[in-house]
């Protein structure tokens, strides 16, 4: 997941895979506003939908190094720009608690509203990491802290408050939610994160997707098609799967619960078998790129390097943007024009038939603003890692790529990300697809879901 901008001059965009631990400062309800008047709409327990919510998504690999959606949060309900991570599993925005390490004004931070969730609470352990979890007190607030790898991190107290959403079948509903107000931020690299908090999609019991399923709102699956001109759509629920054309390969049993996990896979280049095999990889939407453990990076760099010998591009140790670039005798404008000077890529997944994720070389390569063409895959080990296996955004790109946590597989279909009305079956109204799940103040004719807390 992404507490940052990951275009960063650290050449190594933000990572995330999540660890929980108590913090113990509390949080005065004293500080906190009254309660505003919460939607009068009747709420409805019984009635359960097996719809889609679905999501307009913003940003790139590269010069962002994220991918974002706006999500409505509260009533009245406020937008919050957020990173969407697969990686991890629990929903955060920056607080006015006062908060440490805050990004945005005062007025764009969200403000709890007598609605902490109580150490009691059974989410309240699924945000720790030790198994003897204890309050002191039932009243106690419950407190977390995410630790990600790249070494940012976020402090804060969970809430529960309503986040409306609108489905593909024309209803709306507004569940409450429970998620984390981060009122301590500490961010990797040399430039602060221009969003307002990291969207969860991990399969972890804390995730929105979890918690919608356990309300019985949508199942519980989640999807995104991330372009690799910029933007694309992310979706939770089964409506907006293709009905031909993708592959499926089992996330592995020892898969954490914060990401998900898949393999083991053996490497190709260029059609051909290398020496990597037994892969086991996590896919990463957190992640702006590729990362192997040192041994494998090294082998795809000597593999690209050879291969290059006795062609019109050179070593660019000038460029920042990323640790290995080349130069051209004149400046790329785009990948169409440096693509032919590279293989392809291939992982190919032995448990699964030997069913393989192609990687051509516009899912590991990108141009920079200085017009060279830079390796999108990094040496994970090199930045704490240590042997995992991170497939990012940049090989995630142009792609549909399905976690279905109901099944224990992730699928994947090659797509066109830009423009999502092409993905949708039947008839779907305009205002629907023009809001993609969200909405402002104003909502059609709706109902409220809450979890009785």
């Amino acid at each position: 997941m992404d507490v940052k901008s990951k275009a960063i001059s650290l050449h190594l965009p933000l990572l995330f895979l999540l660890f929980s631990a108590i913090f113990p400062l509390s949080f005065s309800a004293s500080n906190q506003p009254r309660n505003a008047k919460k939607p009068t709409t009747p709420s409805s327990h019984n009635h359960r939908l097996s719809s889609s919510a679905l999501f307009k998504v913003q940003g790139n690999v590269y010069p962002l190094g994220h991918y974002t959606v706006s999500l409505n949060i509260g009533y009245p309900p406020k937008l919050y720009d957020l990173d969407i991570d697969s990686g991890s599993d629990l929903t955060w925005v920056q607080c006015d608690a006062p908060c440490k390490g805050c990004t945005k004004p005062r007025d764009q931070l969200y403000k709890p509203n007598h609605n902490l969730v109580q150490c009691v609470d059974q989410l309240c352990s699924e945000v720790h990491l030790s198994t003897d979890h204890h309050c002191a007190s039932p009243d106690d607030q419950c407190d977390y802290e995410v630790e990600y790898a790249d070494h940012g991190s976020s402090l804060g107290v969970l809430v529960r408050d309503y986040v409306p959403l609108q489905f593909t079948n024309g209803s709306v509903v507004r569940p409450r939610i429970a998620f984390g107000c981060g009122y301590d931020q500490k961010y990797s690299g040399f430039t602060s994160p221009t969003t307002a908090g990291v969207l969860g999609l991990g399969n972890g019991r804390a995730s929105i997707l979890s918690q919608l399923h356990s309300l019985g709102l949508i199942r519980n699956v989640v999807g995104h098609c991330l372009s690799a001109r910029g933007g694309g759509f992310l979706f939770f629920g089964y409506d907006l799967i293709p009905s031909s054309g993708i592959v499926w390969t089992p996330m592995l049993p020892s898969s954490s619960e914060k990401h998900y996990s898949l393999g083991p896979a053996d490497l190709y280049f260029n059609e051909k078998a290398t020496t990597v095999k037994g892969l086991e990889l996590i896919f990463d939407s957190g992640s702006s790129y590729t990362y192997f453990n040192s041994q494998t990076y090294q082998i795809i760099v000597d593999l690209v390097t050879n291969d290059l010998k006795g062609k019109q591009l050179k070593r660019a140790t000038e460029d920042p943007s990323l640790p290995i670039c080349w130069k051209g005798a004149k400046s790329f404008n785009s990948l169409s024009d440096v693509k032919k000077y590279f293989k392809p890529l291939a992982l190919s997944f032995t448990n699964s038939n030997n069913l393989q994720m192609h990687l051509p070389p516009e899912a590991y390569l990108i141009i920079t603003n200085h017009g060279n063409v830079c390796l999108g895959i990094l040496d994970g080990t090199e930045v704490g890692l240590e042997n995992l296996n991170i497939i990012g955004d940049i090989s995630l790109q142009d792609k549909i790529v399905i976690y279905d946590n109901e099944k224990q597989q992730i699928g994947w279909v090659s797509s066109n990300c830009d423009s999502v009305n092409s993905h949708l079956e039947g008839d779907f109204p305009h205002p629907y697809a023009a809001n993609l799940g969200l909405f402002g103040e104003r909502c059609p004719a709706s109902y409220e879901v809450t979890d009785g807390q």
